[in-house]
C-alpha cells in the first residue's frame, strides 16, 4: 500500500475498556429453546475476568441516526419485548417488562458470533446487528437460580441492511451518545465546518489524548456489568479505557463517521479498538494516525497514559500484535 494513497492514510484508533458484558461465539442456538437455558459457570466466568483484565491494562442531535422501538415487528411476552422493526438499519432493541433484583441478560446470535450482554430492568436496549444480513435469534432471559437462566422471549428474523454502516453510526448499549446531550454538543463543537471524516476524527483524537487521563482507581474497583455514563465521562475527563472507546465512538458517530468498536487483543491482553470508514475506501484495520509529517501507526490509551514513551511506540508498531474478534 502507497504512503500517499487515501486509504494508508485512514486514522483508526485503538482503546482499551472494560467490557460491560463478554462476548461468545457457539452460545445460544439449539441451547436457548423455550424453556430454561444452561448458562455454564466457564461463560459467565469469563465476563467478569474480561472486565477486570480490561480494567487492569495499561493505561446538534443527529435524528437521522436515531433508535426506536418502532413497535411494528415484535415478539412479546408477559415479562419481556424484543423490537425488531429497523433491522433494515441494522439493530435490535429488547426490555424487560417488569421490576426485579434478579439478573437479565440477552443474547444476540448471527450468522458469526454471539454476543452476550446485560440488561436493565424496565428500560429499552439497543443492540447492534454487526453480523451483517443474515439470520439472527434474540433471546430475552432471567436468572432463575445459580447458572440457570429462563427463556423470557425469543424470536427468529433475517436481517437486510439498508447499508453496512447501519450498525457503526447509531446508538448502542456500549456507544449511548443519544442519551448524552453535552458530548453530542461537544463533538459539533469540535468538529464545526469540517466535512473531511479523517479531519473529524483527528479532531475529536487530540481532544480525548489531551484532556482524558486514565482512573486507575476506577480501574481496580469496575464491576462486569458497567457501561459508560458519556457525559459524566466528559464532565470527569478521566476514566478507564472503555470510557476512552466509547466516547470517541460516542462523538464520532453523532458527526456521521461510520466507527466499528473492535474487540480483540494486543499482544495476550484483551483490547479494543476503533475502525473509521471512509467512502470509497472501506474499512481500514490497523492504528494510524498523522503526527504533522507523515502517518504513523497510534494507540491513544497508550499514548495518553505512557506519554508517548518510545517503548510503548515501538511495542503499538504496525499492528502486528493487533487481532480482532468481535465488533460493536
Amino acid at each position: 500500500m502507497k504512503k500517499n494513497s487515501l486509504l494508508y492514510k485512514c486514522i483508526t484508533l485503538a482503546l482499551m475498556f472494560g467490557l460491560a458484558a463478554s462476548v461468545f461465539t457457539g452460545c445460544g442456538g439449539n441451547g436457548l429453546e423455550d424453556g430454561v437455558a444452561d448458562v455454564t459457570p466457564m461463560e459467565y466466568a469469563e465476563i467478569a475476568d474480561e472486565a477486570v483484565a480490561l480494567a487492569d491494562a495499561p493505561a446538534a442531535e443527529v435524528t437521522e441516526y436515531k433508535t426506536e422501538a418502532s413497535g411494528i415487528k415484535v415478539k412479546e411476552a408477559l415479562k419481556g419485548v424484543i423490537d425488531y422493526s429497523n433491522t433494515a438499519d441494522g439493530y435490535v432493541m429488547v426490555k424487560y417488562l417488569k421490576k426485579t433484583d434478579k439478573a437479565i441478560k440477552a443474547q444476540v446470535k448471527g450468522p458469526k458470533n454471539t454476543y452476550t450482554y446485560n440488561v436493565t430492568a424496565e428500560k429499552w436496549e439497543t443492540f447492534p446487528l454487526t453480523d451483517g444480513d443474515g439470520t439472527y435469534q434474540v433471546v430475552l432471559l432471567e436468572n432463575v437460580t445459580s447458572n440457570k437462566y429462563a427463556i423470557v422471549v425469543n424470536t427468529s428474523f433475517k436481517a437486510e441492511l439498508k447499508d453496512e454502516f447501519g450498525p457503526f453510526l447509531r446508538s448502542n448499549q456500549y456507544v449511548n451518545y443519544a442519551d448524552a446531550p453535552e458530548t453530542v454538543k461537544k463533538a459539533a463543537a469540535l468538529t464545526k465546518k469540517v466535512k473531511n471524516p479523517l479531519k473529524k476524527v483527528e479532531k475529536v483524537y487530540n481532544y480525548v489524548v489531551k484532556n482524558y487521563t486514565y482512573d486507575k482507581q476506577k480501574a481496580k474497583n469496575v464491576k462486569s456489568g458497567y457501561v459508560p455514563d458519556l457525559d459524566k465521562v466528559l464532565k470527569e475527563k478521566k476514566g478507564i479505557c472503555f470510557d476512552y472507546a466509547s466516547s470517541m465512538a460516542g462523538m464520532l458517530r453523532s458527526q456521521g463517521v461510520p466507527c466499528k468498536l473492535v474487540i480483540g487483543y494486543a499482544g495476550e491482553a484483551y483490547h479494543a479498538w476503533i475502525s473509521v470508514y471512509v467512502e470509497g475506501e472501506g474499512w481500514v484495520e490497523g492504528v494510524v494516525y498523522f503526527n504533522g509529517t507523515s502517518w504513523e501507526r497510534m494507540d491513544p490509551t497508550f499514548a495518553s497514559s505512557s506519554k508517548e514513551s518510545k517503548a510503548i511506540m515501538k511495542y503499538i508498531g504496525d499492528g502486528k500484535n493487533y487481532s480482532a474478534k468481535y465488533f460493536y
